[in-house]
């Protein structure tokens, strides 16, 4: 396991990933940053937490619509994604443990 600095819309995280996952996970991260920056450059909604969600709400819609026969994933078969989306899980579950045990 290694430790990364990250920065998640100004505010600083130490995650944990293994070695051959960092730059998914540093995707990941530079992917929710702009997302969540993007939101609240908007001015439209306030706190962190309310951002967050939104934030998810938004990727998971995106991600609902590679569900769809006309989505960028329809190449794929139903068992790769899963087998994509079980490998993210894995991931940010192994990156955000360090962080739950300082709550």
């Amino acid at each position: 396991m290694i430790q990364l600095d990250v920065s998640i819309m100004g505010q600083s995280y130490k995650l944990a990933c293994k070695e051959d996952e960092e730059q998914a996970l540093r995707e990941a991260v530079a992917y929710l940053d702009e997302k969540m920056c993007a939101i609240r450059d908007a001015g439209k909604i306030k706190g962190t937490d309310r951002i967050a969600v939104t934030a998810a709400l938004g990727i998971t819609a995106e991600f609902l619509s590679t569900r769809s026969p006309d989505g960028p994933l329809s190449d794929m078969s139903m068992a790769e994604v899963h087998q994509k989306i079980s490998a993210m899980h894995n991931v940010l579950d192994n990156a955000l443990a360090p962080q739950e045990k300082l709550f």
